[in-house]
């Protein structure tokens, strides 16, 4: 048996008379870029995810340089974060000028603890403390950092928040949307994501109508009227083609969540006997299993072991941002973020999308298991 990571066709088969329709509206209607499609997503997104205004843009990377721009980090700022996600989250900090700091993460979340963030903020002083203007929090896998701890700090700080909500689109912590807490969220539709386009789109959501009005300035040029430019901007637009597709996406990402989370219950029911540690869910969150991954001893043989038998698990991420060459100069080594470092060797993600059958699932669950009972 062959089972994908991700099986985006069968997903566009289950949606495909309403897909063509739609793509075929802009076709005819031959407006590619910044159109009423791309106007409408944006308020339907924000809508959803509690904010009060949206931006689309050309990836969820962009989301976030133009997020971070906008909120005025400039270079030399220094900016706190997770070592324990995709690359895009640092890069975007570095490629404004800024200095990612990293921080440990928490070890049943996987995501940035804020306690580590406490004691950076407690143990640095002087210059470096005074550019430190910001915390970009990453929902990693498609569950909430601890909010309630991060805005109590940012707020006692004088920090501003952006959210890295690329994975968490739904995520829901105390029944408030993830990208609703900061000053931005930043969202990606790359086509793996929850709610995936068919290629490279992002969003920024934001209850700050101003942020939003420089950020919708800097996507086209810096500039608000033709040829007229206030700024030095970006060429970072959403098409009108995503727009389409998203817009029919969103009305069924509720019921892919909900499938999501039943298929990781399944896996929870079958794997938790074992002793096989399991995603946990912090109190006070709602998961959308952007991924579902376990942590295991021998994941390197147990991802092998999957491969062979035609399962496409996958490690996210192996390698954490502070051990990455190109941060070298940063001056983190080895064992800097135990627990980082830790999970980067443990976590490997299995299937988990909704267009799983429950033939797929039982399969994925005793090949599993046969790895461990062998």
């Amino acid at each position: 048996m062959q089972i994908p990571l991700l099986d985006l066709r069968a997903q566009y088969l289950s949606i495909k008379k309403e897909i063509d329709a739609a793509v075929e509206k802009v076709l005819k209607d031959q407006f590619f870029i910044l159109s009423e499609e791309v106007s409408a997503l944006e308020d339907e997104v924000a809508k959803y995810t509690g904010a009060v205004t949206a931006a689309g843009v050309a990836s969820g990377t962009d989301a976030l340089v133009l997020a971070l721009k906008a909120s005025g980090i400039e270079h030399g700022d220094r900016v706190i974060t997770s070592p324990f996600t995709f690359f895009a989250t640092g890069e975007a900090i570095s490629l404004l000028g800024a200095i990612p700091m990293f921080v440990d993460i928490d070890p049943v979340t996987y995501n940035i603890a804020p306690n580590k963030i406490e004691e950076l903020l407690r143990d640095t002083s002087g210059e470096v403390k005074e550019r430190i203007k910001a915390v970009l929090p990453v929902h990693l896998y498609g569950q909430c950092a601890d909010m309630t701890g991060i805005m109590s700090l940012a707020r006692e700080h004088n920090l501003k928040v952006i959210e890295d909500c690329a994975q968490a689109i739904g995520a829901l912590h105390g029944g408030r949307q993830a990208g609703s807490f900061g000053i931005a969220g930043c969202l990606s539709f790359f086509p793996s994501k929850n709610l995936g386009g068919f290629g490279d789109g992002g969003m920024i959501v934001s209850s700050d109508s101003v942020l939003i009005e420089h950020i919708k300035r800097l996507r086209v040029h810096g500039s608000k009227e033709q040829y007229i430019h206030e700024e030095i901007g970006y060429n970072s637009r959403l098409d009108s083609l995503q727009a389409a597709v998203l817009r029919i996406k969103l009305k069924k990402l509720n019921e892919w969540l909900d499938k999501r989370r039943v298929n990781a219950a399944r896996y929870d029911e079958a794997f938790l006997p074992v002793g096989i540690a399991v995603p946990k869910v912090a109190e006070g969150n709602t998961h959308t299993y952007h991924q579902y991954t376990i942590a295991v001893d021998d994941r390197d043989e147990l991802l092998r072991y999957l491969n062979d038998k035609g399962i496409a698990a996958r490690v996210y991420y192996p390698v954490p941002l502070h051990l990455q060459p190109c941060y070298r100069s940063l001056g983190y080594s080895i064992g800097t973020f135990p627990v980082a470092e830790e999970m980067a060797e443990k976590v490997i993600s299995l299937p988990v999308y909704p267009e799983l059958t429950e033939e797929e699932i039982d399969y994925i669950i005793q090949t599993v298991k046969s790895f461990f009972e062998s």
